[in-house]
C-alpha cells in the first residue's frame, strides 16, 4: 500500500518540485496539496495522509500552528508531520517540535533525503540524517526551555539509547551497537517516551540533549 502524503506549501514551485520527487517512487502517493496552513489542516483531516510535509511559514496559518492542530498531544489521530524550513537555525524549529513534530527536512536537502523522511516518518523511525539532527538539535536545545526531573527516572540503559536516538540512530543501528535485539531496543524507547512524555522520537532527542544523554559529535 502506497504512503499517502500531504504538501504543504506556499509557492506552487516548490510544491510541484516536491511532488515530482515523491511520485517518482512506487511506494508513495501525494494525495492532495495545500497552499496555505488553514487549507493545509482542511485537507489533512479530509484525506488522512501518512505523512504531511508542511513550511513552517505560510499565508493565514504558519506550519508551527498547522503542526500543533495535526500532531499535537490533544489530536487523537495525530498526522505524521515533517516541517520543512529553509534555513539551518530556524527560530520555530524548536516550538514545532514541542507540538509533536516527527522531524524536519531542510528545503535544500536533495531527493534522497526527502524520500528517505517520508518512509522514515511512517516506519516511526528516524526523520533525516544523522549529521543534520545532530546540528540542529543542539541548536534547538541550546535555548529551549529546562524540564523538572521526571516522575519515573530513565534506567541505565534506557539513558544509553536516548543518547543514542538523539544522536540520530535507527533501532537497527541501537541493536548492532548494544548486541540486543531491534524489538528489544523498540521497547525500551516506547519506554523512554512514556517517561519522557514525548510522542516520537524527535521528543527523545530533544529532551536527551537537554538532559545531557547524547554525546558531543
Amino acid at each position: 500500500m502506497a504512503i499517502r502524503v500531504l504538501i504543504a506549501d506556499d509557492q506552487e514551485m516548490v510544491r510541484r518540485g516536491l511532488r515530482r520527487i515523491l511520485e517518482s517512487q512506487p511506494d508513495i502517493e501525494v494525495v492532495c496539496e495545500a497552499a496555505d496552513g488553514v487549507t493545509a489542516v482542511e485537507m489533512a483531516r479530509r484525506f488522512q495522509p501518512d505523512v504531511a510535509l508542511v513550511d513552517i511559514r505560510m499565508p493565514r496559518m504558519d506550519g508551527l500552528e498547522v503542526t500543533r492542530l495535526l500532531a499535537g498531544p490533544d489530536v487523537a489521530s495525530p498526522v505524521k508531520v515533517v516541517v520543512v524550513t529553509t534555513f539551518d537555525l530556524d527560530e520555530y524549529v524548536y516550538p514545532a517540535l514541542q507540538y509533536g513534530a516527527s522531524g524536519f527536512l531542510l528545503k535544500r536537502s536533495g531527493p534522497a533525503l526527502l524520500i528517505e523522511a517520508v518512509r522514515a516518518a511512517v516506519a516511526g523511525d528516524s526523520l533525516i540524517s544523522p549529521s543534520v539532527t545532530v546540528r540542529l538539535l543542539k541548536h534547538v536545545t541550546g535555548s529551549g526551555p529546562r524540564h523538572a526531573p521526571l516522575p519515573e527516572p530513565l534506567t541505565e540503559r534506557e539513558i544509553e539509547i536516548a543518547g543514542q536516538v538523539a544522536e540520530g540512530k535507527t533501532n537497527a543501528d541501537i541493536a548492532a551497537e548494544l548486541f540486543i535485539s531491534p524489538g528489544t531496543v523498540k521497547t525500551h524507547v516506547a519506554s523512554i517516551q512514556r517517561k519522557l512524555g514525548v510522542r516520537n522520537r524527535v521528543g527523545i532527542a530533544v529532551r536527551a540533549w537537554e538532559m545531557g544523554y547524547a554525546r558531543a559529535l
